[in-house]
């Protein structure tokens, strides 16, 4: 009898690609990476080339040593792929962390109103995403902009080489700032105001249709997050918090991102906060890069709150949900006391507040939710679990194949393109296992939910001097 043949994801990332290949039951057969650089020509620049893409997916399937049954795709989002009428790449792609397009953000805003363009996108115009690009491109590259006749994104440039075919699925044209996210159509009325020509767009697919979601709609769906319900926690070098929608409904001020979820007919509300595990990365080079087990056994000698120290983790900016990439970092209440391990529970504590910022949000848009699926690096620290888990008020639950990320969730809708499952749901029950449960510590809730209100009045002291409001 011949062997069941796997379902591959593929996951084209801003640092490399990723694949694994599964089986219909969620083992985990093969997995392999390929890496790429990235490249920063001007400060806060990213670019890449999308041949880098291409070679790497083409040896990262190779190195599965697996015929697929199917292949699903997902990958970083927003960034812009100019090609010309015969497909070939105009520029090198420019990538969802470039910070060049705050003009062009203004811009936009202006020409559609903020009120308007959250009702039609679910989003205010952020330099990440891919609409702002178009209109930089227009302004400061004039010959590559008339030169354009397609647009895609970084994994569906992959999905053009691998089958010939210009398409999206709905959850990444979310990212776009040109799609009319509740209707899941390109918005007519967003491309007219920024003169953006319709035919460069690729048809839109359902992402169970197509098999191809955005890396955080694909990563959602890989830990089970199908539905309304299961909260997908990221503890990544960002942090994301991401919840399923029945139904689209954005957030009046924008303080989160509100998209098209991986599921026919359902939306995902996520909050992204730009420095998570990357805080803790940071701190640790700052120590001179201790062993990780000895340092977070000091930060569990501290009790919660830390003796009234609290970190702002705004190292880069922040994105949810103050949207202010000018914010900063602080270390604040520091005393003789406060050692290295204080400082390391200070920022698990800071961090598990910044997630507290987006699940806020959520709520205020009525999601109910009474569990968390945790993801992401950071999330391998008991300690922290227990951190996060009590200062979101949830039970944080992990799955056997979280570690595979966004790559394992495209390989679920590669199953139901191909019809090995009915739908989302079928894949996620057949293949997504829970493997342990962190329930919050009584005795620290209401530390934290103290703590939590003092994190909060540290933001407006963290502007720029010269942007503080008057006294």
């Amino acid at each position: 009898m011949a062997a069941e043949r796997p379902l591959v994801g593929l996951d084209v990332g801003t640092s490399g690609v990723k694949a694994v290949a599964i089986s219909t039951g969620g083992e985990v057969l093969t997995t392999a990476e390929r890496s790429y650089s990235l490249s920063t020509p001007r400060p806060g620049w990213a670019e890449q080339d999308p041949e880098d893409w291409w070679q790497a997916s083409q040896e990262a399937l190779g190195a599965l040593g697996a015929e697929p049954a199917a292949i699903g795709l997902s990958g970083q989002m927003h960034g812009l792929v100019a090609l010309d009428g015969a497909d070939r790449v105009l520029r090198p792609a420019i990538l969802w962390n470039d910070q060049r397009t705050g003009d062009e953000c203004a811009e936009i805003e202006e020409r559609i109103g903020f009120d308007r363009l959250v009702e039609l996108t679910g989003n205010r115009a952020l330099t990440g995403f891919t609409a702002p690009k178009l209109l930089w491109l227009r302004r400061h590259e004039p010959e590559t902009y008339a030169a354009i006749r397609h647009v895609l994104l970084p994994k569906d440039y992959v999905r053009l080489r691998m089958t010939g075919e210009r398409a999206i699925d709905v959850a990444d044209a979310s990212g776009t700032l040109l799609f009319d996210v509740r209707a899941r159509r390109w918005s007519s009325e967003v491309l007219d105001a920024l003169e953006v020509p319709a035919e460069w767009l690729p048809e839109a697919h359902e992402c169970t249709e197509i098999a191809g979601a955005g890396d955080q709609a694909a990563g959602a769906l890989g830990v089970g997050v199908d539905r309304p319900g299961p909260l997908s926690v990221v503890l990544g070098t960002s942090g994301v918090v991401f919840a399923a929608l029945p139904e689209f409904h954005a957030d009046p001020q924008a303080r989160l991102h509100v998209f098209c979820h991986a599921v026919p007919g359902t939306w995902h509300a996520m909050g992204v906060m730009l420095s998570a595990a990357g805080s803790l990365a940071w701190l640790h080079g700052s120590l001179g890069r201790p062993d990780y087990a000895t340092l977070l056994a000091d930060a569990e000698a501290w009790p919660p709150g830390t003796e009234g120290l609290r970190f702002a983790p705004y190292l880069a900016g922040e994105r949810t949900p103050h949207a202010d990439p000018d914010a900063r970092g602080a270390f604040v209440g520091l005393s003789q006391r406060h050692d290295r391990g204080a400082l390391v529970r200070a920022v698990l504590e800071g961090v598990a507040y910044g997630l507290r910022d987006a699940l806020e949000v959520v709520r205020a848009l009525g999601v109910q939710t009474d569990v968390g699926r945790l993801s992401g690096g950071g999330a391998r620290s008991a300690l922290w679990r227990r951190i996060v888990a009590s200062v979101l008020g949830l039970p944080l639950e992990r799955t056997a194949q979280a570690d595979h990320g966004a790559a394992f969730g495209a390989a679920l809708l590669a199953g139901v393109r191909s019809g090995a499952f009915a739908d989302a749901a079928e894949a996620v029950a057949a293949c997504v296992t829970v493997t342990d449960r962190t329930e919050p510590e009584p005795a620290w809730i209401t530390a934290y939910d103290e703590g939590y209100e003092r994190f909060r009045a540290l933001y407006p002291a963290l502007r720029p001097l010269e942007e503080k409001p008057e006294p």
